[in-house]
């Protein structure tokens, strides 16, 4: 087993899903079956505009061969493994470049900084997930053009894990992916609640607005910023129980078992529609829309 890091574009040609699937061409075959049991890192490139750099992990559990695509295989990764960073990581920093894997004997960037599949060392793992899911690191610059101006604090130095078990616990613990996954919805949406459109700040600073599932964990739903969105406290209630739902072009669905839909109507946006996120990547996936619909809305 080994850590590794997977390319991922938004714009893909590649049959990709990060919370499930990582489509890949055979000349990759052994890098990626290095890493199967072992945790890889989502790395969009710096070519790519507003570039997330490093933007998730996730736990590969096996590969096997796409049927659709029989010249492509497909690393399947393992259900509820998947986070998206709280701090997307940029290739360089203030410290210079976060990877030293890809560094040659003379300190410069190599060729192996261009795979779409490429070995990973514990350390640098570890500082690009220290990096990324440290609550006391502010939202790092998404452009690498800004992040050599911003880079990292001299405080912000990256914890090391004194044992792999530490590791697996930190990675796989609820509180701490309940955390990092508050963070990235409220960001998303700015932290204004979708189904009111409101942005709610208390005395302490804090945004009075949950970061919902719409999938909920215990129903196998990712840690992945389309399967979340961000709501008031009464808004999360009444979509939890099925009061209202979504479309998938987030039309705002009332349920007909509404004791007064009227009174519903009133509180949500006036549009009738959800507020989306800011950017239309984290938009909530039609896939668990549907799930939501059918399992949780009554009609």
């Amino acid at each position: 087993m080994a850590f590794g890091v997977f390319i991922h574009r938004q714009d893909s040609i590649y049959d990709d899903s990060p919370a499930e699937r990582y489509q890949f061409p055979r000349q990759y075959l052994g890098r990626v079956q290095a890493c199967v049991g072992d945790w890889i890192i989502y790395y969009e490139p710096r070519k790519v505009a507003e570039t997330r750099g490093y933007f998730a992990l996730a736990k590969v559990q096996q590969v096997i061969p796409d049927r659709a695509a029989p010249d492509m295989l497909v690393a399947v990764i393992e259900p509820g493994s998947y986070l998206d960073f709280a701090n997307p990581v940029p290739f360089t920093g203030a410290q210079g470049v976060i990877e030293r894997g890809v560094l040659n004997d003379e300190g410069r960037i190599s060729g192996r900084a261009q795979a779409a599949v490429r070995p990973l060392s514990p350390a640098d793992f570890d500082r690009i997930t220290s990096f990324g899911l440290h609550d006391r690191v502010p939202m790092l610059p998404r452009l690498d053009e800004q992040a050599a101006s911003a880079g990292f604090a001299e405080e912000q130095a990256p914890f090391i894990y004194e044992q792999p078990r530490d590791r697996a616990t930190f990675l796989t613990s609820r509180i701490v992916r309940d955390r990092v996954v508050r963070q990235v919805i409220l960001r998303a949406y700015d932290e204004r609640c979708a189904i009111t459109g409101l942005k709610l700040i208390n005395g302490g600073g804090r945004a009075e607005v949950d970061a919902a599932h719409i999938r909920p964990v215990e129903a196998d739903g990712p840690d992945i910023v389309n399967n979340g969105i961000a709501l008031s406290g009464t808004a999360h209630w009444m979509f939890d129980r099925g009061l209202v739902s979504l479309s998938d072009d987030l039309d705002i669905i009332i349920s007909r078992q509404a004791n007064d839909p009227d009174q519903i109507r009133g509180f949500i946006s006036k549009t009738g529609r959800a507020l989306p996120p800011l950017r239309a990547h984290d938009r909530p996936h039609p896939h668990f829309l549907r799930w939501h619909r059918d399992n949780c809305f009554k009609q």
